[in-house]
């Protein structure tokens, strides 16, 4: 049924002007369409990123967006770090951390927010 449909992330935030200039110029997100009061989509790889203004931002604790982004790792890391990104840390059992850098077996990980407190992370590969 769904499994063979494509899927995509939806974010929801308070602020769209505050928010559009996070994902577009802190992550490099393209628009697929023009602005509108329901919203802005995003093109994120082969992916679509919906972000929508609600009441509700922010309430998430877990993670709401993710990626794998192999070996441009340290790359991208550096660059959100270079915008003002600050990276957070979770206790998560099995991991140990490397300053930002939270260490699963061979696996690497980061977490960092959003404006509205969304939790979004990247791992060098699953």
């Amino acid at each position: 049924m769904l499994g063979d449909k494509s899927a995509g992330a939806v974010i929801a935030v308070k602020d769209m002007a505050v928010a559009k200039k996070f994902y577009e110029e802190t992550l490099g997100f393209k628009k697929m369409g023009g602005d509108d009061q329901m919203g802005i989509s995003y093109k994120s790889g082969d992916s679509m990123v919906l972000v929508y203004p609600s009441e509700f931002a922010g309430t998430n604790k877990a993670t709401a967006l993710g990626w794998v982004v192999g070996d441009d790792f340290d790359k991208i890391m550096a660059d959100l770090k270079s915008k003002g990104v600050t990276f957070e840390k979770f206790d998560l059992p099995g991991t140990t951390w490397e300053g930002d850098v939270a260490i699963m077996g061979d696996m690497k990980g980061v977490w960092f927010k959003d404006p509205d407190g969304n939790i979004l992370n990247f791992v060098n590969h699953m």
